[in-house]
């Protein structure tokens, strides 16, 4: 059964008591009543609408006299809502203004607030003031009277018990409800038509960081806090009865929510509220990201691959027939100036081509655990000897981050594209500061900024500077760098922003998907390696890596010598280089010792990944590149006790 039926259900069960009845939450808000509720207290229709307050409910009946001539009707209004926070069970009779009595019962709930029953007397108040009146006279008048008494107490007590079953249903239903919301990886909510909540999973905190988790009562507004000034178009629209969906940026924390409205409107009825649905899809966005970046990049190969084959043959002509020409000692100077001219045109197309090759060619991602701030140091050590002395280079990186994963190589070759382009912003001035700053928002974004004190961007190069082929360097420029800074950081998730400082300079901002790297594996105890690599200084260099690690190690320098060491007792792990001195390369070497039972095989090579030997070597073993750092090493050789 849904639970929209099952809603309607349980209103018409509650609508078929005598009684009237009144649930109010632990924020003293109406959460449920019966039709009796209403026409027993003559209420107008906005004060039996659940969400409505019970101080509102409560100023009502006093202006109406429900409780008699009162002096003060602030006061009486708040003795008797501190009496309803501070709520104890009850039972109390009572005459109304209208002359009439009724009894009032009042329970708490498990989850907060109260359900009240009320029940006019005003029969059972008459027979006790005949019974006082004519005691004397006791006859069948009396016991008729009894009679009815003890019949209305029987359909009393039928309405009590029907009451306490709703009331069970209503209290299991809303729990079971409640758990499941709460269960579910997003905030659902209800808005009334003041924008006020009258339901919340509670988990509004976790998709808006800073949020309140407790929003019951709140306005929109207060709950939301900037973010409401977004959404407020979108709320006025569901409250006019159009269903939306959207995706906005929460600027605090940089995460990407997808927020569905939804008018709470039964059958043709007046639109009484907004259900809510609100989820974090950071994540999703930056793959979306990236996937786009992906397509653009591949239909960019497709459309410049055929281009730059012919176009490149254009400039082997061309700089062969100028070369021609160059070789000729008897040209005019006029003419010999022009083919020079030729001649360095077509080597900057043959430099252009690459550049768009690299920015539309095949590229994989290779995020690993990384240390920024070592990493950034080691950027500043790179940048320096390029850097005019009178520019300085400042650094400032949080000592608290944790281990990262980044594509190395990517953010290196993005941020110091950007400090030189600071630096060729800057110009010839006597003095400049180029700032590289880094910053983690949340546990969505690590930021990464350089700033500059040049005269940074105008308005075109703010709108187009993240364009191919855009330049504000005239001839000196390939409009090529930033497109492939953004083409880097696009691809990985993340996203690039140009701006200009207050305080004047140009800023650009990258910022990739925070994601820690896993906890390193539990330490092993030393292997016996065998360490195959015929360089001896490459050799040198990876035994004292692999002893730094905790290994013994023992040394080949060829195919055949380690081949004689394969089966020395206790040897487990095996490194070898693929490309060795002889006729027999690692790759038969691992292929040899797997043969004989070696199980932890790895080979090591500085080949590029398209190569032939390296593609056969990695699909059989695993491969680490060469050059090669201490934590790339161990990650590679990390084989269980």
């Amino acid at each position: 059964m849904s639970e929209p039926t099952r809603t309607a259900l349980m209103g018409a069960g509650l609508n078929m008591i005598q009684q009237a009845l009144s649930i109010f939450d632990s924020d003293l808000r109406l959460a449920i009543c019966n039709r009796r509720y209403q026409e027993m207290f003559e209420l107008p229709d906005h004060l039996v609408r659940p969400g409505v307050a019970f101080d509102e409910t409560i100023r009502y009946l006093v202006a109406r006299g429900e409780y008699g001539p009162v002096d003060d009707a602030d006061e009486a209004v708040r003795i008797r809502v501190e009496a309803a926070r501070a709520f104890v069970p009850h039972y109390m009779e009572r005459p109304r203004a209208n002359g009439r009595w009724i009894s009032v019962e009042g329970a708490p709930l498990p989850q907060g607030g109260w359900v009240t029953v009320y029940t006019d007397i005003t029969e059972v108040k008459i027979q006790e003031k005949l019974l006082r009146a004519r005691s004397e006279e006791l006859s069948d008048e009396l016991l008729a009277h009894t009679a009815r008494l003890a019949k209305a107490n029987r359909e009393l007590a039928a309405s009590n018990a029907a009451l306490e079953n709703a009331r069970r249903d209503l209290i299991e239903m809303e729990a079971r409800t409640r758990l499941t919301t709460e269960m579910m990886p997003a905030h659902i909510a209800r808005l009334d038509r003041d924008l006020r909540y009258t339901f919340s999973n509670r988990r509004l905190s976790s998709v808006l960081p800073g949020r309140p988790r407790n929003i019951l009562g709140l306005h929109a507004s207060e709950a939301l806090g900037s973010v409401f000034d977004t959404i407020s178009p979108w709320l006025d629209r569901a409250l006019a009865g159009e269903g939306s969906v959207h995706e906005f940026t929460h600027d605090d924390s940089g995460r990407r929510i997808r927020l569905a409205l939804t008018p709470d409107q039964i059958a043709e009825g007046p639109i009484s509220g907004i259900y809510v649905l609100s989820m974090d899809v950071t994540e999703e966005a930056q793959a979306r990201a990236a996937l786009a970046q992906t397509r653009k990049r591949e239909l960019a190969a497709q459309l410049s691959s055929g281009m730059a084959h012919d176009f490149g043959n254009l400039l082997t002509i061309i700089l062969g027939l100028q070369g021609q020409l160059a070789r000729r000692h008897d040209l005019p100077e006029g003419v010999a100036q022009a083919v020079e001219s030729t001649i360095s045109a077509a080597r900057r197309g043959g430099v252009l081509l690459d550049r768009i090759a690299s920015i539309s060619g095949r590229r994989e991602l290779h995020p690993r655990p990384t240390d920024l701030a070592a990493l950034l140091e080691d950027l500043r050590l790179m940048a320096r000897p390029a850097l005019p002395e009178g520019i300085a280079l400042q650094l400032a990186c949080p000592d608290e981050l944790p281990a990262l994963m980044l594509d190395q190589g990517a953010v290196q070759d993005s941020l110091l594209n950007l400090i030189l382009n600071a630096r060729d912003a800057i110009g010839r001035a006597p003095a400049g500061r180029i700032t590289l700053t880094a910053q983690a928002l949340g546990t969505t974004w690590i930021e990464l900024s350089v700033t500059d004190t040049g005269p940074g961007f105008s308005d075109e190069a703010l709108a187009k500077g993240l364009d191919p082929f855009y330049t504000t360097k005239g001839a000196e420029g390939s409009g090529l760098g930033l497109a492939m800074v953004f083409d880097q950081i696009t691809l990985s998730g993340g996203t690039v922003r140009l701006s200009n400082r207050a305080e004047g300079g140009a800023c650009v901002t990258l910022r990739l998907p925070y994601k820690p790297a896993p906890a390193p594996a539990p330490s092993t105890p030393p292997h016996l390696v065998l360490l195959v690599e015929d360089a001896d200084p490459i050799r040198e260099s990876v035994r004292a890596m692999l002893r730094d690690l905790g290994h013994n190690v023992i040394e080949a320098t060829s195919h055949d010598e380690a081949l004689a060491l394969l089966d020395l007792p206790g040897l487990d792990v095996m490194l070898s280089d693929i490309n060795l001195a002889g006729a027999a390369s690692g790759l038969d070497l691992a292929r040899a010792a797997r043969a004989r039972g070696l199980r932890h095989l790895h080979l090591m090579t500085a080949l590029p990944p398209a190569d032939s030997l390296h593609r056969q070597a990695a699909a059989e073993f695993p491969v680490l590149p060469k050059p090669f750092a201490l934590a790339d090493l161990r990650a590679a050789l990390t084989v269980p006790a």
